[in-house]
């Protein structure tokens, strides 16, 4: 189970926005490279601030990153915007905006400094997997439970009680919770390889696609 699984009703409700931003000429692309632009910024402003308070912006941040990151999808697939170079900005651009927004956490999270770079790390690798599956006549894996939906909800829920809490943050304790996203975040991968695999086999698909 994982958040992705509520996109289509989540779809469902941004459609209307979505066919009045096609019928204004608004590209798919657009929308990604905005949504880009909305992360590093917000990710920026969080280096070189890294107050408490200033996290609880965080969350909204998020969540509208995922609407955009829905509405993209659906104007390059429902309005005719498909593109290579769309393909190439969707996937490059998640996962900057991965490092940008959850790159401060580090700093603010002393403690658990190395396992946040740790699951940056392993973000990345979440995302190339999926990508990767596709080299083997998958389809692109999206299977959690650390997936970019569930990632974008966990990091704003601690946000969220960091901005209330500020005293949260110079816990010592507070990297068994990282700990703890970066092995979901290795269940998510290991998902993604298997089923990916499983896929292939089960389409009659599997063979050799080394060079």
């Amino acid at each position: 189970m994982t958040i992705y699984d509520l996109k289509p009703k989540f779809q469902s409700l941004l459609r209307p926005y979505v066919i009045k931003l096609s019928q204004r000429g608004v590209s798919a692309n657009q929308i990604t490279l905005f949504a880009l632009f909305l992360s590093v910024a917000m990710g920026g402003l969080l280096l070189l601030y890294p107050t408490p308070r200033l996290f609880l912006l965080l969350p909204f941040i998020l969540f509208f990153r995922m609407a955009l990151n829905a509405i993209d999808g659906m104007l390059a697939r429902e309005h005719n915007q498909k593109s290579t170079l769309g393909a190439i900005l969707n996937e490059t651009s998640d996962v900057i905006s991965d490092v940008a927004l959850y790159l401060p956490f580090a700093f603010i999270f002393p403690h658990a400094f190395w396992w946040i770079i740790l699951a940056l790390f392993l973000m990345i690798m979440t995302e190339f997997v999926g990508v990767l599956a596709q080299t083997i006549h998958a389809t692109r894996r999206y299977d959690g439970p650390m997936g970019k939906s569930d990632r974008a909800f966990v990091f704003g829920s601690i946000a969220f009680f960091i901005g209330l809490f500020p005293s949260l943050a110079l816990s010592e304790n507070t990297f068994y919770l990282f700990i703890i996203i970066n092995l979901l975040l290795l269940l998510t991968c290991y998902h993604r390889i298997n089923r990916a695999l499983k896929e292939v086999q089960l389409t009659g698909k599997d063979k050799d696609t080394s060079l």
